[in-house]
């Protein structure tokens, strides 16, 4: 009797064991709730634009727009958000290392050419002595900043600044020319003062930039700048492997996201495959530029 009682027992355990697991299986394939926080533009225009397409395989995509570089990252780290995407590896990587979090990339899905757009001059042509141009002040984006002035001529560095560039690695400057560092955001608004600005390609667009029509010089397609700035799909360490994340990355990099973004966003911003940065719609861009 007691080894019936022990069978029946285990044999409602295996029952048991067996019914979750197909219930927790189940529940994976239903998905579930994806939260992500985002800069406007391009990334939650992309996001939204994904939003229906996960929808279809079950997941609900909850996006939060943020307007700084800083939030974004922290509350990933906190676990308040499942991933963010607004950020390139390089600033992540810095991020890391200055606030002690640990946070990884989960995907490459886009990248934004740099350019140097027209502020109260509007061609490099007419470039003088002590113009200002306006560039970002975070350590990323300044030396990629930098490293435009320098392919353009403007300016030298000296040898190996590489992607950690600052102003005082700056070895040229035959002009004279004045740099004004500002935080990212704030860069566009100083058109109407110094004499060129660069802008990042988010900003560009909320500018009303376009990287095609106005953009006096920017980022080849296949400079180390292009392919090292790729925009990503960031998550805390540990999480890059998820059944939500998996499926949000795999949407980003899909056709449909691909077409959309090439069709919006003029040039500003270039779907990114992992082997490569696709080259054609920046030099259809530069053509259009000429």
């Amino acid at each position: 009797m007691k080894k019936s009682k022990a069978i029946l027992a285990a044999s409602l355990t295996l029952a048991l064991t067996l019914s979750s697991s197909v219930m927790a299986f189940a529940d994976d394939a239903a998905g579930g709730k994806i939260t992500v926080a985002a800069s406007t533009t391009p990334h939650a225009e992309i996001l939204a634009e994904a939003a229906p397409i996960l929808a279809e395989q079950g997941w609900e995509l909850e996006v939060t727009e943020f307007t700084d570089y800083v939030q974004p990252n922290l509350v990933v780290e906190s676990g308040e958000f499942d991933a963010n995407y607004f950020q390139h590896v390089p600033y992540l990587d810095s991020f890391n290392e200055e606030q002690g979090t640990h946070l990884v990339n989960a995907g490459g899905i886009h990248y934004e050419p740099f350019g140097i757009y027209p502020g109260t001059k509007s061609s490099l042509e007419d470039i003088a002595e002590k113009d200002s141009i306006a560039i970002p002040n975070d350590t990323t984006n300044e030396a990629r900043a930098l490293l435009l002035l320098q392919d353009n001529g403007l300016i030298k560095l000296k040898d190996g600044a590489g992607l950690t560039a600052t102003v005082l690695d700056i070895e040229e400057n035959e002009l004279d020319l004045e740099i004004i560092e500002v935080e990212a955001a704030q860069v566009s608004h100083l058109v109407g003062e110094a004499s060129y600005v660069i802008l990042n390609g988010n900003y560009a667009l909320e500018a009303g930039f376009s990287v095609a029509k106005d953009a006096l010089a920017f980022e080849s397609s296949d400079s180390e700048a292009a392919k090292t700035y790729v925009n990503i799909i960031a998550v805390k360490e540990g999480n890059e492997n998820s059944e939500g994340i998996k499926a949000l990355v795999e949407v980003l990099k899909s056709d449909e996201i691909k077409n959309f973004i090439n069709e919006t966003y003029d040039g500003a911003v270039i779907p990114f495959e992992d082997s490569t940065a696709e080259a054609e719609p920046a030099e259809s861009a530069e053509s259009a530029a000429e």
